[in-house]
């Protein structure tokens, strides 16, 4: 398929059937385990799950760094008629081994000093580390995988991508069961389930390599470390927006366990898996539109890159309007599904989740601007949407909020932060739009 001839709405709809597939595959590890988790084993497994969460944000945040920001200048390389594309997957390659290996180290070595940090007491601690006991042996695969999937996608196998994380994610579902209820391994079972389905996605998606369509090659990079830095810096939005997830999880866990207790905490675990499906959403818009933006980038094809933002825009408020209206009708069906409740859960999930839901309504705009800034070669507006709404004024109304209000405050922190920064992302998505004219390049 010609990403920069053919009809642009067939293009790209395709495009985000494949990325809403592997995103939305992608998102059932962590809510089949909460899910299964929190029946065998009640609150307490649900809030274990909500302590691990923000490990899973760093490893798949730094497989999103190299993944997104390689191929990225990947598309934009090979879209402008050059042929050292493959320099920069390469490049990306090396990146993924390097973090790949300290993400190994940290969570092999630092588990329970991570876990601590990330709000775990005496009771959850032992949950947590079983759950982590066999994924560590699978961390690297974790990120191969984010780094995988964005340049299969670039490189036409969008299908592909979206197989490979189909079958370890349907491995995941029927193992978590399998090994937490027949097998009776509880918790540990649904880590050992999940490292499995990495395993899974991870062979399919190799199989790429042996593909004639391929043309993805380890080639020898002229300036690694040049190459290499100009990916870090053009992934990092992408990077920031699911590690700063992991970071505000972790004050909203410390923050729920000094004023709310272990119940609230246990809601905000199935908060944690409900807004990674939302977030899930948002990025299969934003990987639907960044192969098709980067390539007719490269070539100059200015009206393209305005259809293929119209259609993303589209797909972004139909995302908001169903994940909003969901929430709002269901949100005791969202706690059965992920725990066996008590009644006191029954009583305070509603409000809770309501309030936080409203973020929903502006959360996938907020994260596909990062997506097209990228796409438009314009690193800085990505950054500073990903460090605004992912750390300064998320962090500090979570820290506020109780204080200035009352406890039950906390869960405005982010519809407000969605809010203030889609003001920001409409300001400067009509600015660098209306700069796409006359053939003129973007800096």
């Amino acid at each position: 398929m010609n990403l920069m001839k053919e009809n642009v709405k067939i293009v790209y709809f395709k495009y985000l059937g494949a990325a809403f597939g592997s995103a939305l595959i992608s998102s059932i590890y962590g809510l089949v385990d909460m899910a299964m988790v929190g029946q065998y084993q009640g609150p307490s497994g649900t809030a274990a799950l909500a302590v691990v969460a923000p490990v899973w944000n760093i490893i798949y945040s730094l497989g999103l760094l190299t993944g997104i920001g390689g191929s990225v200048l990947y598309s934009a390389v090979k879209g402008g008629g050059g042929e050292r594309q493959n320099e920069y997957f390469t490049a990306a390659l090396v990146g993924t081994l390097l973090f790949g290996a300290l993400c190994w180290v940290g969570v092999c070595r630092f588990d329970t000093q991570m876990l601590r940090l990330f709000g775990a007491e005496e009771t959850l601690l032992p949950l947590a580390k079983a759950y982590l006991l066999p994924v560590k042996f699978a961390v690297p695969l974790f990120l191969f995988n984010q780094m995988l999937a964005a340049f299969l996608r670039n490189d036409n196998a969008p299908g592909l991508a979206t197989a490979a994380v189909l079958s370890g994610g349907i491995f995941n579902i029927f193992g978590d069961y399998l090994f937490v209820f027949p097998m009776g391994m509880g918790i540990m079972g649904a880590g050992l389930a999940t490292a499995i389905g990495a395993l899974i996605t991870f062979l399919v998606m190799i199989s790429h390599f042996l593909s004639p369509k391929n043309t993805l090659r380890l080639v020898r990079p002229q300036g690694l470390g040049r190459k290499l830095r100009k990916i870090l810096v053009t992934g990092f939005s992408t990077f920031f927006i699911d590690v700063a997830m992991g970071i505000l999880t972790m004050l909203f866990n410390r923050q729920i366990m000094r004023y709310l207790g272990t119940d609230a905490l246990s809601v905000y675990g199935v908060i944690v898996n409900i807004s990674t499906i939302v977030q899930c959403c948002a990025y299969s818009v934003g990987q639907a539109a960044q192969p098709i933006i980067s390539l007719n980038y490269g070539a100059g094809k200015w009206s393209r890159i305005r259809e293929t933002l119209k259609y993303a825009l589209y797909s972004a408020g139909a995302f908001s309007i169903v994940w909003t209206a969901l929430i709002f009708a269901f949100p005791n069906g969202f706690i059965r599904i992920f725990m066996a409740p008590t009644e006191e859960i029954y009583r305070i999930a509603p409000m809770i989740l309501r309030s936080y839901g409203l973020s929903f309504l502006l959360l996938p705009l907020n994260i596909f601007s990062t997506y097209y800034f990228q796409s438009l070669m314009k690193p800085g507006a990505s950054f500073l949407v990903s460090v605004v709404r992912g750390l300064v004024l998320s962090g500090l109304l979570i820290y506020a909020l109780p204080l200035l209000l009352s406890a039950n405050a906390i869960w405005l922190a982010m519809p407000i932060t969605e809010a203030a920064v889609a003001f920001l992302v409409v300001f400067l998505m009509c600015r660098y739009t209306r700069d796409l004219s006359g053939g003129k390049a973007l800096g």
